[in-house]
Formats: C-alpha cells, structure tokens, sequence
C-alpha cells in the first residue's frame, strides 16, 4: 500500500475539520435559527440564612445547604438561624434581626438572603415589614410559608407561636396589611396543593411576589426537593 506524502495527509485532514465544522454550524432543516442569548452571571456571595418551621431545627436544611454548595455558595456563607417554637414569633424575630446583623458582620455583606419554610415565613415577614429587616435583605424565598396562617395550627393553640399562626391572628394582620412585600427585597414563594399542613394551600402567597405552585408536593417533602431547592438557589442568585 502506497503512504501518502505528509503534505497531502494535512490537506485531508484540513478538508474533513472543515466538513465538520460546516455540517456543525448548519441548521436543522424546518428550524428557526436562534439568536445567541447572553448568559447573565450568577451571583453566590450573597450569605444566606435559612429560617426553619415549627418544631424544625438547623438540620432540616442539610439538603437545601448541599443544592447551594452545588450552586456555587460557600459553605462559609450559607447560615441556619434557630428560634424556640413554643415561644413567641416577635421574641424569634428580633433575634432574626440580632442573627443577621451577625451574619452581616462576620461575612462584610451588605445584605443577606433568606429561605424560610413554614412558621419560619412567620417569622421571616414580620422582620421584614415590621422590624424594617427588609433594607438588610435582597432575596426572600418562602418554601410553603404560613404566610396567612393555617388552620392546622388549631391542633396546638396552647402555644403562643400557634396562636399567632392561626388565620385571623393580630399577628398575621400586623404583617400583611398594606404591603406584604415591602422594600426593594425580591420576594418569592413556593407552595403546592399537595402541601396538607398549610391549609388553605394558598395561605404561602404573597401580593408583590413570584408566587411559584408547585404541581404536588407535601409540606415536609419540600425541604428534600431538590428540584425547587435548585429553583430558589437560581432565584437567591439572580
């Protein structure tokens, strides 16, 4: 068999990149050629403080913390804050307001974001609206928030965390009349008919926020998806 010369082998090769290249860069028949989209950066240094439910500690975000650090956060930026279920939701809001000065502090951010699932919303709104914690925050997530109550709360009504959760409470009138998403803090919630706690399921909106329904999800089962956990990072991000 005759070897080719080395120049005619680098004119064959040469011909088939180009091919490729060609046959790459042409469009499928029948489709609409798209325009290149600019992909915006994301941001992850913002800090994060998530805020549990009712009876929920640190360790329901051992997921939602691992989707972050995917995502590209620090684990030296990611926070959970802890408060005394039982107790009253104005004491668990200041010291949410205490936590983030903290947060602030330690990190030199100028504002955090939070995720709070549950009574966490609770506590997370009346920081913001009341306590003026909104100036402090860029993004709330709210993962099936009892942002207007729940009447599951009835089954605990000998807590005055409870008593605050239930539809019609002072407390949920203090914190969503007027505007419920006060500020230039970016607000977004999460919730699903399937949720089975908060009830009505569309107690988690919020007027003034990307208002996200989730096809079927229970209420503690949201804090294992993965899915909307990615969902909120994408939104904290933006």
């Amino acid at each position: 068999m005759r070897r080719r010369s080395p120049r005619r082998l680098l004119g064959v090769l040469a011909a088939a990149a180009l091919g490729v290249t060609l046959f790459a860069s042409a469009p499928v028949a029948g489709a609409a050629a798209a325009p290149a989209a600019a992909v915006q950066p994301l941001s992850t240094s913002t800090p994060v403080v998530f805020v549990h439910g009712y009876t929920g500690s640190a360790s329901n975000w051992t997921t939602a913390m691992s989707v972050f650090r995917l995502g590209g956060w620090s684990s030296a930026n990611l926070f959970a804050y802890e408060y005394d279920s039982y107790g009253n939701n104005v004491t668990n809001a200041q010291g949410l307001a205490a936590y983030v000065e903290n947060v602030k502090a330690r990190t030199g951010a100028s504002k955090v974001a939070i995720v709070n699932h549950s009574m966490g919303g609770l506590v997370s709104q009346y920081y913001l609206k009341v306590l003026g914690g909104h100036t402090s925050v860029s993004h709330l997530a709210s993962i099936a928030g009892a942002n207007h109550g729940t009447t599951y709360a009835a089954a605990c009504l000998i807590y005055t965390t409870c008593q605050q959760m239930y539809p019609g409470s002072s407390f949920i009138a203090q914190i969503t009349s007027g505007d419920e998403t006060p500020g230039s803090t970016r607000y977004a919630t999460w919730y699903s008919a399937c949720d089975g706690v908060i009830l009505p399921y569309t107690s988690t909106r919020l007027d003034g926020a990307t208002n996200n329904n989730v096809l079927c999800q229970t209420h503690i089962g949201f804090l294992a998806d993965t899915s909307v956990l990615g969902q909120i990072a994408g939104f904290v991000a933006s």
